[in-house]
């Protein structure tokens, strides 16, 4: 038996795991692995690391938490589409409360505007194209069996900054906080978002930074004023 075979506390328990984690991701590091190849065998890498199945899959569910990598039932492992991130959603979430959906706001609030403006100067050809696939899509019934068919309108505002990180902090964000975020459309009008939206997007179009900025701040601002009501 080796030592990572004995009986571990739950005070060592994170350590070996991390570890795991770390000697899993060299891996797709030295291969030179992306999103969608294939890694080892849980029973192979249990044997490549002297550990056990159960640890191995311990270690690449912790993985698959921050999205670098993708367990598929009855496929394998494969490297996920969260590898590269630098920023990473923290896949806990609380509970929902009007104060936190403020917070989510009013966080926006400070940064978006910049991000549009920057959407205006870099945006390429295919951003357009999506944040326009956005907006064809906005007021269609949500699919509840494809619910990643529908792009987001801010995240794809973010992408078309062409800053990674920023993209990654907005993706973080709307991921982690869908509730507030649900509960946001629920407190905002429907059309007076998509309007605002549209504005925005002829503004990145045309490349016009400062109107595209002052319609993004415009547009939070007025989200945040709609919760904010919720409050008093």
């Amino acid at each position: 038996m080796t030592e990572y075979d004995a009986p571990v506390s739950p005070s060592v328990r994170p350590s070996l795991t991390d570890g795991l984690m770390t000697q899993i991701l060299e891996i797709i590091r030295r291969d030179n692995l992306s999103y969608g190849d294939g890694l080892p065998t849980v029973r192979d890498l249990a044997k490549r690391f002297s550990v056990t199945a159960p640890t191995v899959r311990e270690a690449l569910r912790g993985l698959q938490a921050t999205g670098a990598v993708e367990l598929r039932h009855g496929s394998g492992v494969y490297v996920g589409a969260g590898v590269s991130r630098m920023v990473l959603a923290n896949p806990h979430t609380t509970g929902i409360s009007t104060e936190a959906t403020l917070q989510l706001v009013e966080a926006r609030l400070m940064i978006e505007p910049t991000i549009a403006m920057r959407a205006a100067l870099h945006r390429t050809s295919d951003n357009l194209d999506r944040l326009q696939a956005a907006l064809a899509t906005a007021l269609q019934p949500r699919d509840a069996d494809q619910p990643e068919a529908r792009l987001n309108f801010h995240r794809e505002l973010a992408a078309a900054s062409g800053n990674t990180v920023i993209y990654e902090v907005i993706d973080s964000l709307l991921a982690v906080r869908r509730r507030e975020q649900r509960e946001v459309r629920r407190m905002y009008d429907h059309r007076a978002d998509y309007d605002q939206h549209v504005a925005i997007f002829e503004a990145v179009a045309d490349q016009d930074a400062a109107r595209a900025g002052e319609l993004t701040r415009a547009h939070l601002t007025e989200i945040r004023n709609a919760v904010a009501a919720r409050l008093s």
